[in-house]
């Protein structure tokens, strides 16, 4: 009788460990109100305590559950510096930030960033709100976490739904800070907004700017295909009170040319008003923005689709004169289709977007240059009077060029960094990578 209790009792304690087990699982790892009132009651170290020795696991699969924490936790960030040698002679030294950035966009693991400068201290934020600053890379002091409260528009609801669901841009302009992010607008439909704060280095706090009130949804769409990594964000001055900002297609082509749409096109923001106006279009995800002051015109980079990634550039005189600049998407494209024309499920695909092999027959501008295979283009920066570099991801290299007084580009020139450059900054003759497959900050020198 007594073994048999023992087996009750054993039994017993079982269950209430696993019913237990699950009850904490999801106390602590959903957003559910309903266990708000228990997870306020666990400090940081308490929650990681609890995931790191009773579900190990969940630090494998939720990185961006890890890099809420890191924020929550207000910790500063450490860094490891190394030095790599590159093909133009030129030195690559790179900061590894050993904390605070652990889920990325493209790569599960490490995080993706970005990087700005202001009073003469670099921004660094994560994709999914990790905001910090360090005024000097080669000193040992860490990088010091700003507390902020983009969680408010953008937390783990949506970056569990997918890794491309995240900050997409950091731009530091007229004492103010710009964030662009992936936006569900309604359940499961999305669009690309920005959130801004008067900057400050203790605590930033966000409002919005600018939100389309259309969406892409992921599956009631017109084509019935869907990509958030398709969705633009990056942002640019343009003059004391108008920011620029690129807004992706989400995969819906056809938002490209419809002048109703913000999809597929880069627009023109009003800092105090959040008024706005579409000044080019016909683009399918355009990742790099320049306003090249000097020569008053702006250049954009985007990802074509299977080949096709583009460098085009945009007449400021023409924005001056309400004229909105078409570059073809998604009738003219230098790419294909995933798998081409033989593919029996693109036939369809090709009769509604042909990707024609010319711009101009078809009225759009043409591209300054192309890139197929696709290189995964991303940022692009003003290193000299007419000397430019482009970054790009997927071939994981740095591209240098000159445009010439015809606005041609000569002298392109490949360096390979080994990693996927994610943004680019020039400041005072030196130029920074945010480097994304092992979280680092690269810097080369120039001076």
């Amino acid at each position: 009788m007594k073994i048999s209790n023992k087996i009750k009792l054993i039994i017993f304690l079982l269950i209430i460990i696993t019913i237990g087990y699950f009850f904490l699982n999801n106390a602590i790892k959903r957003n559910d109100s309903k266990f708000s009132n228990l997870k306020s009651l666990l400090s940081i170290d308490q929650k990681q305590f609890i995931i790191k020795y009773f579900f190990p696991h969940k630090l494998l699969t939720d990185g961006h559950i890890k890099e809420l924490q890191f924020k929550e936790s207000g910790n500063d960030i450490k860094t490891k510096k190394s030095v790599i040698k590159l093909s133009n002679s030129k030195i690559l030294k790179k900061y590894r930030l050993k904390e605070g950035f652990y889920y990325g966009i493209n790569n599960k693991d490490p995080g993706s960033g970005y990087i700005d400068f202001y009073e003469k201290n670099l921004f660094l934020l994560s994709s999914r709100g990790v905001l910090a600053f360090k005024k000097n890379l080669n000193d040992n002091k860490k990088f010091k976490q700003i507390k902020n409260n983009i969680n408010e528009y953008i937390d783990s609801k949506q970056f569990k739904k997918h890794r491309w669901y995240s900050l997409k841009d950091l731009y530091i302009f007229k004492d103010k800070i710009f964030i662009s992010y992936t936006e569900e607008i309604k359940e499961n439909c999305w669009n690309t907004s920005i959130i801004f704060a008067d900057i400050n280095y203790e605590n930033l706090m966000f409002k919005k700017l600018f939100s389309s009130k259309k969406c892409v949804h992921e599956i009631d769409n017109i084509d019935g295909e869907f990509s958030g990594h398709q969705s633009g964000g990056r942002i640019m001055g343009i003059d004391d009170n108008h920011i620029l900002l690129t807004i992706g297609d989400y995969r819906s082509r056809y938002l490209a040319q419809d002048k109703k749409s913000v999809n597929g096109k880069i627009v023109k923001i009003n800092i105090m008003s959040s008024n706005y106006k579409i000044i080019s279009m016909g683009h399918r995800n355009p990742q790099g923005l320049l306003f090249d002051r000097e020569n008053n015109f702006i250049l954009s980079s985007e990802h074509g689709p299977e080949g096709g990634d583009e460098v085009n550039l945009i007449e400021v005189e023409k924005i001056n004169q309400d004229i909105i600049q078409n570059y073809g998407w998604p009738i003219s494209s230098y790419g294909e289709h995933a798998g081409g024309k033989t593919k029996e499920s693109n036939i369809k695909r090709y009769e509604k977007y042909p990707f024609y092999k010319s711009h101009s027959k078809y009225g759009f501008i043409e591209p300054l240059t192309s890139f197929s295979p696709s290189i995964g283009i991303s940022e692009i920066v003003k290193i000299g009077k007419n000397n430019y570099v482009v970054s790009s991801m997927k071939d994981r290299s740095l591209y240098f060029f000159e445009l010439n007084e015809q606005r041609k580009i000569v002298n392109l020139d490949r360096v390979e960094v080994t990693e996927r450059v994610r943004d680019l900054k020039f400041n005072k003759g030196k130029l920074y990578l945010f480097l994304e497959d092992t979280a680092s900050i690269g810097v080369i020198n120039f001076n």
